[in-house]
């Protein structure tokens, strides 16, 4: 593979990134192979020594999804980093993906439970309020202090429940930081 096969390859690949990214990115690979050829190497040589473009493309969305993500929380890029970091292999999709997804059926568990609780006790105020729509409802002293403290508990595991989120967030993103720089480095090291 020649610089201009390459370099056209790895720019098709990197599609969906910001242009003046993938331009910065392709003048820094222009400028290899230019220094390369300068000390006297083929084109083949440096092409083959950089590694597979696609590989290298994938590896560069997927530090982009990252770093996008790390800073503008979202859930949407969030998603898009996770994916990214998935495409990179068959091991990210054992590794990263299982237990991402257990963890985060978990945490969503945990958040509908809160908010179930919080409903529970707002049940408990219609019966009081409308006696005669449930076939059993509480003496309104007892049933008021049960709404509220069903309210009250499930409003702090809700909120509870939204920082665990934040933090399964902050935690996902450091860990596919970490996953990209071994599989780079394994890939550097191989060279």
């Amino acid at each position: 593979m020649n610089k201009m096969e390459f370099l056209h390859e790895f720019k098709e690949q990197l599609k969906g990134l910001p242009e003046s990214d993938v331009e910065e990115i392709l003048y820094d690979y222009n400028e290899h192979f230019n220094i390369g050829i300068n000390e006297g190497r083929s084109e083949e040589e440096i092409a083959n020594s950089l590694g597979n473009p696609k590989a290298l493309a994938r590896e560069m969305r997927a530090n982009y999804m990252i770093a996008r993500a790390e800073a503008l929380f979202s859930y949407g890029n969030f998603f898009r980093a996770l994916f990214a970091s998935v495409g990179l292999g068959f091991f990210n999709l054992v590794v990263v993906l299982g237990p991402f997804v257990g963890l985060a059926a978990g945490l969503f568990a945990i958040f509908i439970s809160g908010v179930a609780i919080v409903a529970s006790g707002l049940i408990i105020i219609v019966a009081i309020l409308i006696p005669g729509i449930f076939t059993y409802t509480p003496s309104p002293l007892l049933g008021a202090f049960i709404s509220l403290a069903l309210i009250s508990f499930g409003s702090l595991w809700t909120i509870g429940s939204l920082y665990l989120n934040k933090y399964f967030y902050i935690a996902t993103i450091k860990y596919l930081k970490f996953n990209i720089n071994i599989i780079t480095s394994r890939r550097n090291g191989n060279e």
